[in-house]
């Protein structure tokens, strides 16, 4: 770390950047082990989006024949979020989705093409949130990893650190003062020894 200066105002000064890191310490802890749950939560989410996925494209299987045919008359006009904090970690959370739909005439297409629209903007829901939801996942694990190297940071170097050169400060202002003190003595001594 930086070079120590052996004086009172280094001394202050290192007790003040001491001080501010044990007080920010507890609540760094806290914010990593809350990101940590919410990364657990996540996760689960992340899982359970993707079954629902799975399950949904599974059920369509056996109409995949169907999808074939199916005309391009739907497309996503807009996603909207919602802003949600996590841990002080501002995320943002798919609201609602606007899809666009082309007018279609009835007697033109088959009756399924109708039930095909749902089905699909379901699909596209189930997708755009598991994405945005691995997205959240990866902006919280980041979150997690810097705020964990800032706890190591604090407790594993600069606080020791810090208590090391307060302790190595403090002896050599002793140090100082003793010496002052014999020196002041020894001149007493010789002062007192030369008017006799």
């Amino acid at each position: 770390m930086a070079q120590i200066q052996y004086n009172k105002t280094a001394l202050l000064k290192i007790n003040k950047d001491l001080s501010m890191r044990e007080n920010a310490l507890p609540v760094l802890r806290s914010k990593e082990s809350a990101l940590r749950a919410e990364t657990r939560k996540i996760r689960a989410k992340i899982k359970e989006l993707e079954f629902g996925y799975a399950a949904t494209l599974a059920l369509l299987e056996p109409m995949q024949r169907l999808w074939v045919e199916f005309p391009n008359i739907i497309k996503i006009e807009k996603v909207n979020f919602k802003k949600k904090k996590i841990a002080s970690l501002a995320v943002y959370i798919i609201e609602s989705i606007d899809f666009n739909t082309e007018e279609i005439n009835f007697f033109t297409y088959p009756s399924w093409v109708f039930q095909g629209i749902e089905i699909l903007k379901k699909v596209l829901q189930l997708k755009l949130e598991l994405v945005n939801e691995n997205n959240i996942l990866e902006s919280v694990e980041y979150a997690r990893r810097k705020t964990t190297q800032k706890v190591n940071l604090y407790e594993k170097v600069q606080i020791p650190f810090f208590e090391e050169s307060i302790r190595r400060i403090k002896r050599f202002l002793e140090d100082q003062d003793n010496l002052s003190k014999s020196s002041q003595k020894v001149i007493k001594n010789r002062m007192e020894a030369a008017l006799i």
